[in-house]
């Protein structure tokens, strides 16, 4: 399939690479144009001339540029071509250096496999094991501890004068929790310390933050009370982790056709993080995937915004089942039509997440497909999405003059990410295509 102007803009990790590839898109800059059924490719002109190709199973690319971005502007450049110049990148034969890297990428794929299977065969010493989970234990409860008393006087000698002090003592937490090898919850007092002074009501919003952690440290010591699904995931948020191995042995499994509603990538102390949400044709499963790429590496794998793919998700063990990973793909891609699965109205989605929200109280982000909706600005209350009953949803940011444009003021179906508070608008329907908007304008 053919990727959309829009879909590839969405994949640009940032605004000078989308900038640069859109000055790369054009006929003149390339030679040695072609494509196959399973693969792009040409070479761009510039300092040097640098070779690049594009595995149309999944979308990965490889450039011999030394950019350390992922997707480069040539990649992007190459797409952006094909999209908008069909008949400069004709059919033909696969060149030999492109056959060499889907060959390398085949090859690397059948050693992850052989990988994966070779560590499960591999005895596990469960004593040495079972000694260095009781030593973290001890490290995290000592943690909590120090954490648990701080948390009291922060309270007792109020909220005041943080705004003045800056973001010193939730970092100085933050670091004493990664000693104690509890780095999720060092993550979580990292957000905190943006809060004091970020807005009029930064007491109430942080004073609330302040009591879901107590009740996070609370339930981890109440452990043996908790079911088995929630204390996977007070073990997960203070960063236990689960081995992807394991969650792919032992993960509820769901087949389905899975749409990509949207991604956005967010930098986390040093790591970026690509979240990536996908909603399940026929099932209506949620399912949030998380890559991580590190000092410039590629994501491992390319999930295209308004694509959909025929896959067996595996699901992270919780309360509220959302993070999966891809087990068997069973399908490439191809390019989403028709309506969105999801909520016939605001109120119907504001239930779903008040029973979400009760099944996991730490729960900072949900999914939301929402039918028949019109995008409005308020005077007071700004950008909203507005049902058939006139309930509105508060949209995130100030600019969603294309999405008004897009939808002409009329009813469509749009999908995005919902942080307690305001819709991240990630993608809509207009006249039975999904088109990407998050990233988009950048």
């Amino acid at each position: 399939m053919s990727l959309t102007v829009d879909q590839i803009l969405a994949l640009a990790p940032d605004a000078s690479a989308l900038s640069a590839a859109k000055k790369v898109g054009t006929p003149a800059s390339w030679s040695g144009l072609g494509r196959s059924a399973g693969a792009l490719w040409g070479e761009c002109k510039g300092r040097a001339t640098y070779q690049v190709r594009v595995d149309l199973s999944d979308f990965a690319t490889r450039c011999s540029c030394p950019s350390r971005k992922f997707p480069c502007k040539h990649a992007l450049g190459l797409l952006l071509l094909s999209a908008s110049h069909p008949a400069a990148v004709p059919e033909g034969s696969t060149p030999a250096w492109v056959e060499e890297w889907l060959g390398k990428r085949s090859a690397a794929a059948a050693r992850r496999d052989e990988k994966k299977a070779e560590r499960a065969e591999v005895p596990v010493d469960a004593a040495a094991q079972a000694r260095r989970a009781e030593k973290r234990l001890e490290r995290v409860m000592e943690g909590l501890d120090a954490l648990e008393l701080w948390l009291r006087d922060l309270v007792r000698n109020g909220l005041a004068g943080l705004e003045a002090q800056g973001p010193k003592p939730f970092e100085t937490q933050a670091a004493r929790m990664v000693d104690a090898q509890a780095p999720g919850i060092a993550s979580r007092l990292r957000r905190l310390a943006q809060l004091p002074g970020s807005r009029s009501d930064w007491p109430q919003r942080l004073l609330g933050e302040l009591g879901r952690l107590a009740l996070l440290v609370h339930a981890y010591r109440r452990g043996d009370a908790l079911g088995p699904e929630l204390l996977a995931d007070v073990r997960q948020l203070l960063g236990f982790t689960v081995p992807q191995e394991e969650v792919a042995a032992q993960g509820e499994r769901v087949a389905d056709d899975w749409l990509v509603l949207g991604q956005w990538v967010d930098d986390e102390e040093r790591v970026q993080v690509q979240r990536s949400w996908l909603r399940g044709v026929s099932t209506g499963r949620s399912a949030l995937l998380l890559q991580f790429s590190a000092a410039g590496t590629p994501f491992p794998e390319a999930f295209v915004p308004g694509t959909h793919f025929e896959a067996e998700l595996a699901f992270y063990p919780g309360a509220l089942p959302l993070r999966a990973l891809v087990r068997e793909r069973r399908s490439d891609a191809k390019g989403w039509s028709g309506s969105l699965p999801g909520a016939p109205d605001v109120e119907a989605f504001l239930a779903e997440v008040a029973v979400s929200t009760a099944r996991l109280p730490w729960l900072e982000r949900l999914p939301c497909s929402l039918r028949s909706v019109a995008t409005v600005r308020h005077e007071a209350q700004g950008w909203c999405v507005v049902d058939g009953k006139g309930t509105t949803l508060p949209l995130l940011g100030d600019s969603h003059w294309r999405l008004l444009a897009l939808s002409g003021g009329a009813p469509v179906d749009v999908s995005g990410e919902w942080d307690g508070e305001r819709l991240r608008v990630l993608g809509a329907v207009i006249d039975g295509r999904y088109e990407v908007l998050w990233g988009t304008e950048r």
